[in-house]
This record gives C-alpha cells, sequence and structure tokens, in this order.
C-alpha cells in the first residue's frame, strides 16, 4: 500500500543527492525551486499533517542562500561537491549565523554560537544549503539514565515516519526522522554511542559513524573527547558517501583530526562498486544476536544475500559482551562530559549564559518544569562530581575501554579471521514511546565501535510489520572506504528500503 498523496515522496523530495546534483547541473532544477518544495513538505509534515516535530528550526536566511546558489552556476563559477544541495543538521553543532545552537536546551536557547563548527564551514565551502536544525535527544541524550529518545525541551518529541508512535531512538533523532521523511536528501548527526547508528536503524536510512577523528569535532556540544564524531545521513550509501568525504580535513581546533591526515579521501563514492562483496571476508559475532526473533529472521536472510553476491561469511564468532567494559565506558564519559562541557561552555559568547555543568544543574532546578517533566538530571550531578582527567580512576577505565573493544575485541578478530568487516543487527525494530517511564530497549550493538573509536556503517536489512531493521557493518579504524564497498554492494542486492507511511500505530494484522 503506498502512502496517501500529501505524504507520497517526490521527483524532488524522494530524490538522492546524486540525481537532485545532476539535474541542477543540467538546468532541470533550480536550487530555489529544490529548497522551496523541501520547506512546503515541512510546513505540511513537520508542523501539521503528522505533526513530526524532527525540525527545530529552520534557517531564516535559506532562501537567499539558494538564490545565491543558482547565481553561482548560472555564472559559470566552480561549485563544490554539495553545491545546491539541501542539508539539516542536528543542533548540537554550531552555526555563526542567525539560528541557535541549544542542543535542544532551553538554557542554550538564548543566543547564537559566535562561529560555525569546522564541519560547518566545510559544508559551506561545498556549496551546500543549510536548510536548519533537527531535532535530537536533549543534550544527545546525557542528562538521565530513564529519559525517552527524541525528546528535547525546546523541540519535544520527534515522531517516527514509520509509525508515529514508534520512537526515533536518539540522539539524532530529527536527522533521522527528517531524512526518512524526505524533508532533505542529507543530513548530519552526531553519536557518543548508537545516536548515529540506532536512529538511522529504526527510521529506515543510512548512517555512518565515522573513524575519531575523520571529521573534526570543534564547536560540536561534547559528551567524550575520546568517542564523539558527527557523521553523514541519507537514504543510500552512495549519499552518505558524498557527504562524507566533502567534510574531511585536518582542523587546528581538534587535535584528534590530526590522527586522520593522509587517511581521508574526498571521493569516497569512486569506492562503490555493485559487485563490490565478491571476495569479501565478513565476520558474525552470533553473541550480539538473539535479542529479538524478527531481527534474527531478517540476519540470517542478509546472510544468505551476501554469501550469494561473494562474500566469505565467517559464521558463528563471538566479540566478548559489553558488560565487560559498560561500566568503565559510563565513568570515562562522565569525567569527559564535565571537562569537555566547561570548555564549550567558555566559547560562548553571552556573558550571562552558563559557563559550567554547575550553571546547567542549577538551570534545569530553575526551570525544571519545563525542562525535567518527564526525566531528572542525574548524569549531569554524577558527572559534576568527577575529577579532572588527569584522576587515575579516570585513566584506568579508559585503557580498561580500549582493552576489551579493541585489543581482546574487534582487533582480535579483525586479525585472528582476516576480517575487512564484521555484521551484526543494529538494534531492534521501534520500540513505543513512553515519557513516563522512558526507553524500553531489547537490544543493539554500537558500544564496541564507538568505544573503540572505529567506524561502523548502518544499511537497511528489512523490516517487521512496518518497522526498519538495519544491519551494521564495522570495520577497522580509518576503513570508512572499504566500509562502504560492501555496505553499498549490499544495498543494491538487498533493496530492503521502505518508505514511510505516517502510520498512527502498528496495526494488529
Amino acid at each position: 500500500m503506498s502512502a496517501p498523496p500529501l505524504l507520497a515522496l517526490d521527483e524532488v523530495t524522494g530524490a538522492s543527492a546524486a540525481q537532485l546534483s545532476a539535474r541542477l547541473q543540467r538546468g532541470a532544477l533550480g536550487v530555489e525551486q529544490v529548497v522551496q518544495r523541501c520547506l512546503t513538505r515541512i510546513a505540511e509534515l513537520d508542523r501539521d499533517g503528522p505533526a513530526l516535530a524532527a525540525v527545530i528550526e529552520l534557517n531564516p536566511d535559506v532562501l537567499s542562500i539558494a538564490r545565491e546558489r543558482d547565481r553561482e552556476r548560472r555564472a559559470g563559477q566552480p561549485l563544490g561537491a554539495l553545491h545546491g544541495l539541501p542539508i539539516l543538521i542536528k543542533d548540537n553543532i554550531d552555526t555563526g549565523d542567525r539560528m541557535l545552537t541549544s542542543a535542544g536546551s532551553l538554557l542554550l536557547a538564548s543566543e547564537s554560537a559566535p562561529r560555525d563548527a569546522f564541519i560547518v564551514e566545510r559544508l559551506r565551502a561545498a556549496g551546500a544549503v543549510l536548510l536548519g536544525k533537527t531535532n535530537l535527544s536533549e543534550w544527545a541524550n546525557f542528562r538521565s539514565t530513564h529519559s525517552t529518545s527524541g525528546w528535547s525541551a525546546r523541540g519535544g518529541l520527534t515522531r517516527n515516519p514509520h509509525v508515529l508512535d514508534r520512537n526515533t531512538s536518539g540522539s539524532s533523532s530529527g536527522t533521522a526522522a527528517a531524512i526518512a521523511a524526505g524533508f532533505a536528501p542529507l543530513g548530519i548527526g552526531t553519536e557518543t554511542d548508537g545516536s548515529i547508528l540506532s536512529p538511522a536503524a529504526v527510521c529506515g536510512i543510512v548512517g555512518l559513524k565515522p573513524t575519531v577523528g575523520l571529521w573534526s569535532r570543534s564547536g560540536i556540544v561534547p559528551i567524550s573527547v575520546s568517542q564523539d564524531t558527527a557523521g553523514p545521513m541519507g537514504r543510500s550509501v552512495a549519499d552518505v558517501a558524498r557527504l562524507l568525504g566533502a567534510l574531511v580535513g585536518c582542523d587546528p581546533g581538534d587535535p584528534a583530526s590530526a590522527l586522520s591526515e593522509a587517511r581521508f579521501e574526498h571521493d569516497y563514492t569512486r569506492h562503490l562498486e555493485d559487485d563490490g562483496l565478491v571476495g569479501v571476508r565478513l565476520g558474525v559475532p552470533r553473541n550480539l544476536a538473539g535479542f529479538h526473533p524478527e531481527v534474527d529472521r531478517l540476519l540470517e536472510g542478509a546472510i544468505e544475500r551476501l554469501s550469494a553476491a561473494g562474500a566469505v561469511v565467517v559464521d558463528s564468532l563471538e566479540l566478548p559482551g559489553s558488560s565487560k567494559f559498560e561500566d568503565a565506558e559510563l565513568e570515562v564519559l562522565l569525567h569527559e562530559f564535565k571537562a569537555g562541557m566547561t570548555s564549550y561552555l567558555s566559547s560562548r559568547s553571552a556573558a550571562a549564559g552558563p559557563r559550567s555543568l554547575a550553571d546547567l544543574i542549577a538551570g534545569n532546578q530553575r526551570e525544571a518544569p519545563r525542562e525535567m517533566p518527564w526525566f531528572g538530571q542525574e548524569l549531569f550531578e554524577r558527572a559534576q562530581q568527577k575529577p579532572s582527567l588527569t584522576d587515575p580512576g579516570y585513566r584506568a577505565a579508559r585503557a580498561h575501554c580500549l582493552e576489551h573493544t579493541r585489543t581482546n575485541g574487534l582487533d582480535a578478530l579483525f586479525q585472528r579471521h582476516r576480517l575487512q568487516a564484521l555484521i551484526y543487527p543494529t538494534n531492534q525494530p521501534a520500540w513505543t514511546v513512553d515519557l513516563l517511564n522512558g526507553d524500553h530497549i531489547l537490544g543493539g550493538n554500537t558500544s564496541f565501535a564507538a568505544v573503540a573509536g572505529y567506524p561502523s556503517i548502518t544499511v537497511p536489512m528489512g523490516a517487521t510489520r512496518r518497522l526498519p531493521v538495519g544491519l551494521s557493518f564495522t570495520g577497522p579504524a580509518w576503513s570508512e572506504a572499504a566500509l562502504l564497498r560492501i555496505a553499498h554492494a549490499f544495498e543494491q542486492q538487498s533493496q530492503a528500503r521502505i518508505e514511510p507511511r505516517f502510520l498512527p500505530t502498528l496495526p494488529e494484522t
């Protein structure tokens, strides 16, 4: 059954970035025309209709930027890789314009950031049209252990465009929902542990978490200096590859990006081949499945398709459980959040704004009826009690994490079995929204790559009862080109992405 006419994607809102770029290049479309169609769809579906609440703020200058892009093309100026393409970015990424950067919090909603994040500078240089900011799990879901993904005090609750009473996961909730719904062809999320991969999977799109350092983190509201990264989100692997290469680069403001020098590429699309699975060795850690029977069924089908397309599947492996490091990971995040937040807030311009984590805690208490109607800030409070990053306990926790995720975890399997990547289900189908009790998650597999700082990509592998399910491919550090080649070939074999139907609830049959 197709979506009703108002909800259906059209030749603009359903087009890939490559298709839109080609039409713009030959003059079949103008940038202003494309942007206006995106704005109309957002008005119809985000504000009215199913009211997704995926976009927290539109760029007030977007139409003038679109007209300038049209003038640049008519003048024959050199054009960047993203020229004229609309893009939505998560509201924890700084833009030095008239839009706010609030991380979904009312406490940062009174001022704009003083300058663009490095990746936003790269976006503008590539000719992209910054359409607006997307809603998110407030503070990237690092305020409470009882939070509901996709909710922020500033933006409200983002709804899953497939089934509206189902969760979008998070914390890049708005970006995932917006791209799935056809608000823009490209989006940017951020991830500390699962915040790109999980919402991309449950919203039925492609999301890539790069190696930490491939994209700069300067100008992004932080959680963890050792795990944070932004990453591309789109409806196809090719679109994600296009966006990934446009934003790489060494940033003096982020020392981790220096590690990517001589490793990054500006055009990852050149690696995409329909037969890219031939001879590729893929490992299946079976202990990362088994949390949902329908997900297991889809995984078996994906393995069959991979094998049929020429991959060498090394099955029945085991990746030691995340229980070996999850307590240490939280200890690391609590320490790094306190240090990183103080550093970030000092870069904001308003003298009256919060300047420390203690200020945020006090501000949330003052604004409790609006900021904490459903859940509290116990993670903020725990982080505030932590000492500096010179603390031996912090250093021991970080070493423990690397031992179990890299040395005795991912690296051990990659090397022992000569694997290009591991495959496993990204997570369960979307769960029902429950603001009172918070998220209820049966299973998911993002922590190994997140803690190790290694790249992962999720691609739709099917759906159960109209709810998408994703398959993750995880590789060693700096293996984005290989992962994109593998994921693209799987995508071409499976053709598993489904369009959203904006159902109010899950049908009983």
